[in-house]
């Protein structure tokens, strides 16, 4: 089991959405001081042609990502350019595998990754939030590249939370 709990994941995305400019200013700034390389991979996301208006979402889920590691209680270490790439060819990797599959068979996986996934709650909360804001269908590279941005978030987030476990 993963180490951000339901619990700890509503009171995140709680927090965040109380929180003014400015509180949201000084977490931005404590991520870039304790995860530098989580908030570089969202704010090179205007380079790949993410409006500064869609770019409100991956910053939402990053700041609330972040929150949900502070209030687990957990020591989390810093997230390496390392360990994102593992993560990153994993997560394509799983999504060209799906590409080919049946629709049947494609959902049935989908759902086994979901199910099994070791932050279930943090991947339940990165998918609904990009579902609430229309940006899982993927109709253009930016929004492509957004959504691998969130969701690599997630792997990695799973990847060091289960290193520090065992």
């Amino acid at each position: 089991m993963g180490v951000i709990t339901q619990s700890v994941m509503v009171q995140a995305d709680i927090d965040v959405r109380r929180m003014g400019q400015a509180q949201k200013v000084s977490l931005a700034d404590e991520i870039f001081a304790k995860q530098p390389n989580m908030l570089a991979s969202i704010l090179v996301l205007p380079r790949m042609g993410v409006g500064m208006v869609q770019l409100e979402v991956p910053l939402h889920i990053l700041l609330v990502t972040f929150q949900a590691m502070k209030l687990s209680g957990r020591q989390w270490p810093v997230i390496t350019e390392d360990v994102q790439e593992t993560c990153m060819q994993r997560l394509t990797a799983r999504a060209r595998f799906n590409e080919g599959l049946p629709g049947e068979l494609a959902t049935q996986v989908v759902q086994q990754f979901c199910d099994e996934h070791p932050e279930r709650y943090l991947l339940a909360f990165v998918y609904g939030y990009l579902g609430d804001h229309d940006l899982l269908a993927v109709r253009t590279d930016a929004e492509k590249f957004l959504l691998l941005a969130a969701l690599n978030l997630v792997e990695c987030v799973a990847f060091v939370g289960a290193a520090t476990a065992s």
